[in-house]
């Protein structure tokens, strides 16, 4: 395993943290841990490009990672009523038609959808508006307003690359 996937799998061991410490909210550890996973997000990244260290489970790995933590954060703000139960419901809904759509390519073609700008995008600016919730910031609902509509976005955008994609498959 290269370090890559080792900061990618870090990431996954975090989530479950970063959950208890929402729940008894204790929020600045919380939010420690969320840019924690953030940073290990970008430097997995950075050396697996950098270095060549690319694999096929860091393509699948690491936006699992990423959700985990994301879907996470979605949930708790939720049950915690610091946002609607709307966006969560358009976030898991997209995400559960990308993960459709991801292992349709991958059972017929053994195609591994990787990351583009605009899921990155989305990502940050999630990673933003979560972490304004959880400092009580004026307006914070604008913040995951936009961080939907960008997800919203990528989806889109990863929806018309699914089709170029498909085409030549039927």
């Amino acid at each position: 395993m290269n370090i890559p996937n080792i900061l990618t799998v870090m990431r996954f061991f975090i989530v479950p943290f970063f959950c208890y410490f929402m729940v008894i909210e204790q929020y600045h550890t919380a939010v420690i841990l969320f840019v924690l996973a953030g940073i290990t997000d970008i430097l997995d990244g950075q050396i697996a490009r950098r270095f060549n260290m690319i694999t096929s489970f860091g393509k699948l790995a690491d936006p699992v990672a990423d959700k985990s933590m994301q879907v996470s954060a979605l949930v708790l703000l939720t049950m915690q009523n610091k946002i609607p139960p709307v966006f969560l419901i358009i976030v898991i809904a997209k995400e559960l038609f990308m993960i459709a759509g991801s292992v349709m390519l991958y059972k017929k073609e053994k195609f591994v959808v990787s990351a583009n700008w605009y899921g990155k995008m989305s990502t940050v600016v999630f990673s933003v508006a979560i972490v304004l919730t959880l400092f009580n910031f004026p307006y914070n609902n604008i913040f995951i307003l936009v961080a939907v509509l960008a997800n919203l976005f990528s989806f889109f955008m990863y929806s018309m690359e699914y089709r170029k994609i498909k085409k030549p498959l039927n």
